[in-house]
């Protein structure tokens, strides 16, 4: 079983959200149905079948948060300031034939910015790229065939 790397906030956001679901989210779950069980005839009561459907939701949240967290290994963001890419940097590529530059957040989706897109440093385009420097041209497998990407810049 791999470790998912994740930065310090990244965790403790996750730890927090886990806390909430675990306590305020389960109360107010069991309120809802409770709620809707008060409406009557369970075999037609929309709103209690939403509310089982929402407390679902959230128990697959939490398990998921818990399993993600158990496996979590925090990783300090040194590899912006080496200039190399590893977990928890940006990195800025192009394409060969491209002139757009795209920019991703290498590490877990739970890591997530409104301003990156992000990419698994488990993935073939992460594994290429770890390591590596501006400046740096990296060859990855991909369902299409190979590519090749620059890497313009790294940074945090």
């Amino acid at each position: 079983m791999s470790s998912t790397p994740l930065s310090r906030a990244a965790h403790e956001r996750l730890r927090s959200e886990l806390e909430e679901l675990t306590t305020v989210g389960r109360v107010q779950a069991a309120t809802e149905i409770e709620r809707a069980r008060s409406l009557g005839d369970l075999s037609e009561n929309g709103d209690y079948h939403a509310a089982k459907d929402a407390q679902g939701k959230m128990e697959a949240r939490i398990r998921q948060l818990q399993h993600l967290l158990e496996d979590a290994e925090i990783v300090e963001d040194d590899g912006a300031a080496s200039g190399q890419v590893g977990a928890g940097t940006v990195v800025s590529i192009r394409y060969e034939g491209d002139d757009d530059v795209e920019r991703y957040l290498v590490g877990s989706i739970e890591e997530r910015r409104d301003d990156v897109s992000v990419i698994s440093p488990g993935s073939p385009l992460g594994q290429a790229l770890m390591g590596h420097k501006a400046g740096d041209k990296v060859e990855y497998e991909a369902p299409s065939g190979k590519l090749k990407v620059e890497i313009v810049e790294v940074g945090a």
